[in-house]
């Protein structure tokens, strides 16, 4: 058996040129990548009085330093919005839209999901869009939510029969309904009747989807989050909530910046001219095929921007196997796409050095001739497969699991790579089972495979909707699940490449 090494913790680039491996020490310290950028934070807010209330005492609260009554390595305090970010905060938002509360809840109460789903989503989408008139344009919307949106417009989620109320229907069922997306009514209300049953149940991936076209950023927060601001309390479910403060003030504060057009942070040492693209796969069934499926990539430059492609819709699901491939012309396509946006993000329009394909399932030999046939022969193409494992498990002598970054190399193209495990900077390993490594394969192309596992332990740390010391899953698929709900949600077409705060 090969000696296990370890992966040195990947730094992470702030204001002034300064590294640190833990982005709210970076923040604490030095201040954000993009200092000064953007100046301040114009954000709007819709929400029921209820929850506007709540949001702007929530923002005066973050003005202030939070932090846990008791001190913890892995919760360190918030400083506070400006000493962290170096920008200013108001509470009072540049534009504000008022939900009305009772007619939120005649909507929330259907009895017909899809129906429900739709009509809540179109109360918040249709307030955002009429405010596109505005002279003040913010550059992010907090979309407060009650509790109770959550709870009623998730999948599967039930009305209690006591509250419920009887939707008006014009179809048998939702599959009947569905029909009309590929083959539309010759009568215009048959065809309005049916549309919320082209879309997902799902509040904020509908929402997302429907703003997608106008490149409208928004940040979803349930009204219980924001009541999360007591200093003290003998109940132990609220004490539990204290503790978690500083948390949820680093989380949504790092996440308004990022969405407000300000990079955080950025990985340190990074190689020049290299880009990540990990793959997005979605079922997407509502032409009655259960091979067909959404295509998208997320691709990570190095500079630390994220930018999200939506691919054709095909057959790429094999029923057999369980795994998504592309043929060989839509491997081209999202490829040729992915290609295009990266020179135009560059001054010189130049074309990167090397291109990483992150996937969960090995590139079958067509599906890889079309990414070589769009990226060319001057960039060096590697294709990866990362998958969870957990068929191997490492325990040590003493209380604490494996380390973080410890990686296993079987030979050239084969590691296993424990993203998740004690970390020492936090003093404590933020899980609660025997961590498991990801299963890394250089299923195409060639690198060293020491420089594929601290790319992939790097980009475990680029998450900025969160403000964490790093993730198990590199950003590459982090949020392959959820980009991939977004692009499913409803009928998006014409999707241009959007940055990846859009979708998150």
């Amino acid at each position: 058996m090969r000696p296990l090494v370890k992966i040195h913790e990947p730094l992470l680039r702030f204001a002034y040129d300064q590294a640190v491996e833990d982005p709210r020490d970076g923040l604490t310290l030095f201040g954000p990548l993009d200092a000064g950028k953007p100046y301040g934070i114009r954000a709007g807010v819709i929400g029921t009085p209820a929850g506007i209330e709540k949001f702007t005492r929530w923002v005066d609260c973050v003005q202030r330093p939070t932090r846990t009554p008791e001190p913890e390595v892995s919760r360190p305090p918030f400083p506070g919005f400006e000493s962290a970010y170096r920008i200013p905060w108001t509470s009072a938002p540049v534009i504000t839209r008022t939900i009305d509360e009772e007619e939120l809840y005649r909507r929330l109460v259907l009895d017909d999901r899809h129906q429900r789903v739709f009509n809540t989503v179109g109360l918040y989408a249709e307030a955002i869009l009429a405010a596109r008139d505005e002279d003040v344009k913010p550059d992010v919307w907090f979309v407060i939510i009650p509790d109770a949106v959550k709870k009623y417009c998730r999948p599967h989620s039930v009305v209690e029969p006591e509250v419920r109320q009887q939707a008006r229907r014009l179809f048998s069922s939702p599959a009947q309904a569905k029909q009309f997306f590929s083959e539309p009514s010759l009568f215009a209300e048959q065809n309005v009747a049916a549309e919320p049953y082209f879309y997902k149940e799902h509040f904020r991936d509908q929402l997302k989807a429907k703003l997608l076209t106008h490149r409208i950023a928004t940040q979803v927060l349930q009204e219980g989050t924001l009541e999360n601001i007591a200093t003290s309390s003998d109940d132990p479910r609220e004490k539990n909530r204290i503790r978690r403060q500083s948390e949820i003030a680093w989380n949504i504060c790092t996440a308004a910046f990022y969405k407000s057009g300000g990079r955080p942070w950025k990985v340190a040492g990074i190689r020049e001219g290299v880009c990540y693209i990990g793959l997005v796969y979605k079922k997407d069934d509502r032409g009655g095929d259960n091979r067909s499926a959404c295509c998208g990539a997320q691709m990570f430059l190095d500079s630390g921007d994220g930018v999200v492609f939506k691919g054709a819709v095909g057959p790429w699901y094999n029923t057999e196997t369980k795994n998504f491939h592309l043929s060989r012309t839509a491997a081209r396509e999202l490829a040729a796409l992915a290609l295009k946006s990266y020179k135009e993000r560059q001054t010189d329009n130049r074309a990167p050095r090397e291109v990483f394909l992150h996937g969960q399932a090995a590139f079958d030999r067509e599906e890889w001739r079309g990414f070589e046939e769009a990226i060319g022969s001057e960039t060096t193409i590697v294709g990866v497969t990362i998958r969870d494992n957990a068929g191997l498990k490492l325990f040590r002598k003493t209380d604490n699991p494996v380390l973080r970054g410890i990686a296993y190399i079987r030979d050239d193209r084969n590691a296993f790579l424990w993203t998740r495990g004690w970390t020492p900077r936090l003093q404590t390993y933020p899980g609660r089972e025997t961590p498991n490594p990801l299963g890394i394969q250089i299923s195409q192309g060639t690198a060293p495979i020491e420089t594929v596992l601290n790319d992939i332990l790097a980009l475990t740390k680029l998450n900025y909707n969160t403000c964490i010391f790093g993730d198990g899953k590199p950003i590459t698929l982090k949020f392959a699940h959820a980009v991939g709900e977004v692009l499913t949600a409803g009928p998006l077409d014409g999707v241009p490449p959007l940055p990846f705060m859009y979708y998150i």
